[in-house]
Order: structure tokens, then sequence, then C-alpha cells
């Protein structure tokens, strides 16, 4: 298995466990947004991932965060891509998701609304 990779800025957090300190730590510090995407509810990875950023200050210094999760309606099903699309964790959800974080768009995903 191994640990997250990072491409381009953006890691891999395949298995939650152990948790990567470093790599969190070092993302919320070279950059300027940091989202969580994950296909579970509320209460899942990113809860790792705030507690920490919370517990070490990261929150604290300007660093925008938005924790990209299942929303809390039933999706019906479909072909994946538009189950994704309906859930706001689409590459267009997650582009607006970004964008509003930087103040350069007030885009809102379909699950966001």
């Amino acid at each position: 298995m191994g640990p997250p990779r990072v491409r381009g800025g953006c890691a891999d957090a395949r298995f939650a466990q152990p948790f990567d300190h470093d790599l969190v730590r070092r993302l919320a510090r070279e950059h300027e947004v940091l989202i969580t995407v994950e296909e579970g509810a509320i209460g899942g990875f990113v809860s790792y991932v705030m507690q920490y950023l919370a517990l070490n200050g990261a929150l604290d210094s300007g660093l925008n965060f938005r924790p990209l999760t299942l929303p809390d309606f039933f999706i019906d099903h479909d072909k994946p891509e538009r189950q994704y699309e309906i859930a706001g964790l689409d590459a267009k959800s997650i582009v607006a998701a970004a964008l509003q974080a930087l103040g350069r768009a007030q885009v809102e995903s379909p699950a966001r609304t």
C-alpha cells in the first residue's frame, strides 16, 4: 500500500491511517487553499485533518480550508459520474470550491446550494 503521494499540489490520501502529520503540515504551509474530497459523510478523514490543523495553529494563519464530503441527502442510483456531480464531488465542483476559497468566484456546486 504505502504513504499518500503528492502530485502537483494534490495528495492522494487513500489510506487515512496512519495519519501523515508531516504531509498535512507541509500542504497547509505551502498552499493557500486546502481541500479534502472524500466519498464519505461528515466526520470521516476530514475530521482528522481539521483536528490536526486546528490544534497546530494552521487555521489561524489564513489557510482557506474546504472539506468536501457526501451531502446529507439520498442520491438516486445513476452513472458514477452523475452521482459525483449531484454530490458536488466532481471536477467542476472541486474547481468551484477552490475558486470560491480564493475569492475568485462565487460559484456553488449543486449539492452545496
